[in-house]
């Protein structure tokens, strides 16, 4: 089991205009909720931690968790608005997102809701729920409580409109790296939080902190991981891209998912990973992230588009 906890929401498109206004698309998501998601379709079992509203929005949310698989057991039905993320495309694909979230039931998780998480292999954190209170004291004191046996995983995921102050993104970055095994992070948020720096430079200070495995993704460009057994480097798939949205949490969910299926999800075994093995997860999971990058949203691959994707792969087609 996989504990995944963090934000559930309404990503909202922008569909063209009406005569009285404009005609909005929202699908679910947010980076935990999509995480949990793609690890249920990938047939890892999942289970997910956050506050989720009682209102109409949350309880979709509620019903897509349930039917996909997931776990709810630890999933806390809070009264109050589902966030809701404004999400704009730049010609690349690259999304741009503008949150509408004060007092929103992901951002109300409180301490005393910390019993309700089961024992898990590993424990999953990211995006913005671990900067807004006080849901990110909450998940913060889960993961020191959870860091001594069991894997703790995180991507950061930015998100500068929700919280500008690079400053609070960095003390959190200082934080999660004491408590951190795995770590998966974009070139972006590197280049916004911490510019000019080297990301192999970085992987190394947070390797030898006590990090079993930093992946730094670049998009089209490819995947870099950094382990005890050295750096690898794989390419990105080459697809036609709808939009990016959703990619790097379907990477998660596939690296998780090959991670625990390879006998790695552990402390240990991120830390006995070898470089070939490596190479097999990176691109299990670059070829899953390619899949949602070729249709709209967050619509994560099942195992089975994932299984046919690697044999055309392997077929060189």
């Amino acid at each position: 089991m996989i504990v995944v906890a963090g934000e559930a929401l309404m990503d909202v498109y922008e569909a063209g205009p009406t005569p009285t206004g404009s005609m909005l698309d929202a699908r679910m998501g947010g980076s935990p909720f999509n995480v949990a998601i793609g690890l249920a379709r990938l047939g890892t079992p999942a289970a997910f931690y956050g506050g989720v509203s009682t209102g109409v929005l949350g309880d979709r949310l509620a019903a897509a968790l349930n039917a996909e698989g997931v776990d709810l057991g630890a999933a806390v039905r809070l009264d109050a608005p589902t966030t809701l993320a404004l999400v704009g495309l730049r010609p690349n694909g690259v999304p741009d997102y503008a949150f509408y979230g004060h007092g929103a039931a992901d951002r109300s998780l409180g301490l005393d809701t910390l019993d309700r998480v089961p024992a898990a292999a590993a424990y999953h954190f990211g995006s913005y729920s671990m900067v807004v209170e006080p849901t990110a004291s909450t998940l913060l004191a889960l993961a020191e409580r959870e860091s001594g046996r069991a894997v703790i995983s995180w991507d950061p995921n930015v998100r500068p409109t929700v919280e500008p102050d690079r400053e609070v993104w960095r003390r959190l970055f200082a934080r999660m790296v004491g408590l951190c095994h795995l770590i998966k992070v974009s070139d972006e948020d590197l280049a916004h939080l911490f510019p000019g720096a080297d990301p192999a430079a970085l992987a190394a200070d947070w390797l030898a902190s006590g990090v079993g495995l930093v992946v730094v993704t670049r998009g089209g460009e490819g995947v870099s991981a950094f382990a005890a057994a050295g750096r690898v480097d794989r390419p990105a798939r080459r697809v036609a891209v709808v939009d990016t949205v959703g990619a790097g949490d379907t990477f998660q969910a596939a690296l998780l998912t090959a991670l625990a299926e390879g006998d790695h999800l552990s402390i240990d075994g991120l830390g006995r990973i070898g470089s070939d093995a490596l190479a097999r997860i990176l691109d299990f999971a670059g070829t899953a992230a390619a899949i949602t990058c070729t249709r709209r949203g967050a619509d994560l691959p099942r195992r089975a588009e994932l299984d046919r994707a690697g044999d055309m792969q392997k077929s060189g087609l």
